[in-house]
């Protein structure tokens, strides 16, 4: 599995997001609180931001823990954004792709981030009816790399060029996944710069809203909180979470239950507009 992180708001330090809080991304790369699967995220990491006036992101991965990596600290304590997408990774299988099978993925104004592990990895794209199936050779051949989270993003990308927003893009790979290979883990998370989406299928994913914070609203969503904050909100499993600077929307995401129902809260379709 692995930890993520997105935000939009105001223009910050990414420091602030990522290094300065006490239980930062960083930090849960060796000590994640709330992680279900998987104890240590040092197989890779990614950051993705924006710059004012340019709607396509820059992305710095490395293929390394994050702790031991001088310039993320460099580029964390100086460079700033109203938009972020950061992971650090724990491998499903291991992998000679190093970099670039770290999140966050991108394509034109996109990054996404998969937290997670596709079921049967990679023998359910052999199946005729299996998720490759709807898929271009092409897209197949173009994989970012040879991982289940790369072929995950293939799906939400062909979703996203078709036109779909990007709750919809990610709620439909989900749904489409499930019904191949049950039981996957699929905690997505994507941004545009503008908006955040993420799903809540099989590991934990929280938000923070500040809808009147100043310069016009602010939004996290997180594997995790990375502090002791008591509005952070823990989105319910199978859900589907689409925000902005001020609003936050909590869908149920229809696929069947990971654990029996009765462990779980009954989930309810719920608006946020700032707790």
């Amino acid at each position: 599995m692995c930890r993520h992180i997105a935000y939009v708001g105001p223009v910050v330090r990414l420091g602030k997001l990522l290094t300065d809080p006490e239980h930062s991304l960083v930090r849960q790369a060796w000590e994640p609180r709330r992680q279900q699967h998987g104890t240590v995220n040092a197989d890779g990491f990614g950051l993705g931001w924006y710059a004012e006036g340019d709607p396509v992101p820059a992305r710095y991965r490395r293929g390394k823990p994050v702790w031991g990596d001088a310039a993320f600290a460099d580029l964390a304590r100086v460079v700033r954004s109203g938009a972020v997408l950061a992971a650090v990774r724990d491998a499903t299988h291991p992998s000679s792709d190093g970099e670039a099978a770290a999140a966050p993925f991108s394509e034109g104004p996109w990054l996404f981030s998969h937290n997670g592990v596709l079921r049967d990895w990679p023998e359910a794209l052999a199946h005729p009816a299996g998720p490759a199936a709807g898929l271009p050779p092409a897209d197949l051949l173009s994989l970012a790399a040879r991982s289940d989270s790369a072929f995950v993003w293939a799906l939400v990308l062909r979703r996203l060029r078709a036109g779909e927003g990007l709750g919809d893009a990610l709620a439909g790979a989900v749904r489409e996944l499930w019904a191949a290979v049950p039981g996957s883990r699929l905690n997505l998370l994507l941004t545009d710069g503008g908006s955040i989406a993420a799903t809540a299928c099989g590991d934990s994913l929280w938000y923070l809203a500040e809808p009147e914070a100043a310069g016009g609203g602010r939004t996290v969503v997180a594997s995790e909180p990375y502090d002791d904050d008591p509005r952070w909100c823990e989105v319910p499993d199978r859900s589907v979470l689409t925000a902005t600077r001020t609003r936050v929307v909590v869908d149920p995401l229809p696929v069947a239950p990971l654990v029996p129902l009765q462990e779980h809260e009954p989930i309810q379709k719920h608006e946020e507009n700032g707790l």
